[in-house]
């Protein structure tokens, strides 16, 4: 059975460091074909979302399923450290 996995990333606007955090968290989902649901979470628009969630740099994702939970900061250009921390399967 495929795993089901929930992601929140934290960004600051649409700005480029953002756009690559977002672009790679779909590369690696792709690649290791997992599927996922993404709530985009933009600090600008909702600064008490990310205090609630101690959220203290940017980009942040927190996977929140399946347990148990973590939490990656910066671009996610290193896809095979990020599969790894995720524990993504293939």
């Amino acid at each position: 059975p495929m795993t089901y996995y929930a992601f929140r990333l934290y960004i600051a606007g649409q700005t480029p460091r953002s756009q690559r955090a977002l672009i790679n968290l779909r590369h690696v989902c792709d690649k290791y074909q997992c599927k996922y649901e993404l709530t985009i979470v933009d600090i600008l628009e909702n600064p008490e979302e990310a205090a609630k969630a101690k959220v203290l740099a940017i980009p942040t994702l927190d996977k929140e399923e399946p347990l148990p939970p973590r939490r990656l900061i910066g671009d996610l250009h290193d896809i095979e450290a990020v599969a790894r921390e995720l524990n993504l399967k293939q």
